[in-house]
């Protein structure tokens, strides 16, 4: 990693209140190099410099470390090159990570990563949500679903409510959020989830504006 986005990734991620000590950083430099790797070979992410990794996928992953610090176990769908689940494990070991996607490639990228930084407490399942094998081993055994653009909101919550334990919280990672669509979230929600929270920041270091909206399985 270049020493200007080494830099960015320590100040962006205190910025959001995680200090990074070298074998965090280290683990985030191999993380990077492997993505630009095997972004040759199959079509992992379409950001495709260090800077924008660091910003898009990184620091956007940490942003959302101040709602899963105090949790046990999150289930991350449609995780893709790994994110965010794997930047949360990598700043947070003792949490429980279960990565799923429906490619076979991202999810064998994701299994590169965690064997090739030895992590643990982390596993990467290829397969859909939908699937009655997987509802039938996974339900309600989570404190938190997150996913950063899965599917619509709508969709999103309908399938994370199987997975989350009762009193659990949904982190749907978005753009801006207007303030006409927090009022239609609040109808959305129905009886299945509460609106604990919509927070909108924008990420450090940048322009680029982001939400995370907060449900809470009621």
């Amino acid at each position: 990693m270049e020493t200007e986005n080494r830099s960015l990734l320590i100040e962006g991620a205190k910025a959001l209140g995680i200090p990074l000590d070298a074998r965090r950083v280290e683990a985030f430099d191999i993380y990077l190099k492997e993505l630009l790797k095997w972004n040759r070979k199959i079509n992992l992410t379409a950001i495709r410099t260090e800077k924008e990794i660091v910003l898009k996928h990184f620091l956007d992953s940490l942003s959302t470390y101040p709602y899963v610090s105090s949790i046990s176990s999150l289930l991350d769908i449609g995780s893709g090159a790994g994110l965010p689940g794997i930047p949360l494990k990598i700043v947070e070991p003792s949490l429980e990570i279960t990565l799923i996607d429906s490619t076979r490639k991202k999810v064998d990228f994701q299994r590169h990563i965690i064997r090739t930084l030895g992590l643990k407490g982390i596993e990467a399942i290829h397969g859909r949500v939908q699937d009655k094998e997987i509802l039938h081993a996974m339900g309600q055994r989570f404190d938190a679903v997150i996913s950063r653009g899965f599917s619509d909101l709508r969709t999103f919550l309908s399938l994370s409510l199987t997975f989350l334990k009762k009193g659990g919280t949904v982190l749907a990672m978005k753009g801006p959020v207007r303030s006409e669509e927090i009022q239609s979230l609040i109808q959305l929600e129905g009886s299945s989830y509460r609106l604990k929270k919509v927070s909108s920041f924008v990420l450090p270091f940048s322009s680029i504006k982001r939400s995370i909206l907060l449900f809470e399985k009621v």
